[in-house]
């Protein structure tokens, strides 16, 4: 089986990768995302998953690397993560009570076979109509500064979000319907079960 190496220190993509039964080695890459306004969304995203993959790559020739990039999108505004709390506030007084995109770059290189896949994989979101008070709430909760957007999917979600159209593991950082086939063709496949009957 390939060895997988996760090209990021999320701890909510850790998990999912886990939860989904997957082994992967974590990997931080030590890049400086771009940030621009002349990239689509999802032009962005992908270009920064390839760039924290590529580094990866470099020490992991013999692995499989994944890496990963989470942008948030209202219109043709992009969202990263906050620079400060203040920051963090400006985001959320702009996204409550709106619908926006939250776009999830994929790359996967598998270097000994010569091949690299990029993909994007978009969900929409609404937020509820938040007071400044009620937000001010909602991130003493929460640690907004590592997250895209300033908001968790996955941390006191009913609190800021209405409802989610599309996939909400791609809102909490990697889109599991997409990552888990792409995973098993790279030849990298989940942990067996334990054999209930070898315990008895």
């Amino acid at each position: 089986m390939s060895r997988l190496i996760l090209a990021s220190s999320s701890p909510r993509r850790i998990q999912l990768l886990r939860e989904a039964k997957f082994d992967p080695e974590v990997v931080p890459p030590e890049v400086a995302e771009l940030s621009c306004d002349y990239l689509t969304p999802s032009e962005l995203a992908r270009f920064n998953a390839r760039l924290k993959a590529a580094a990866v790559t470099v020490a992991y020739p013999d692995a499989v690397v994944l890496g990963a990039d989470t942008v948030v999108a209202l219109g043709s505004e992009v969202f990263g993560k906050p620079r400060d709390l203040e920051d963090a506030v400006r985001m959320l007084s702009k996204l409550v009570g709106k619908t926006h995109e939250v776009i999830t770059g994929i790359a996967l290189i598998e270097a000994n076979g010569g091949r690299m896949t990029l993909r994007a994989v978009a969900s929409t979101v609404t937020f509820r109509s938040l007071s400044t008070t009620e937000i001010d709430a909602y991130l003493k909760m929460v640690n907004p500064l590592d997250k895209a957007g300033a908001y968790a999917a996955q941390e006191s979600a009913n609190v800021i979000i209405e409802r989610i159209s599309g996939s909400f593991t791609n809102v909490v950082g990697l889109p599991m319907e997409l990552v888990r086939p792409l995973l098993r063709s790279a030849g990298v496949h989940p942990l067996p079960e334990p054999d209930e009957r070898s315990s008895r």
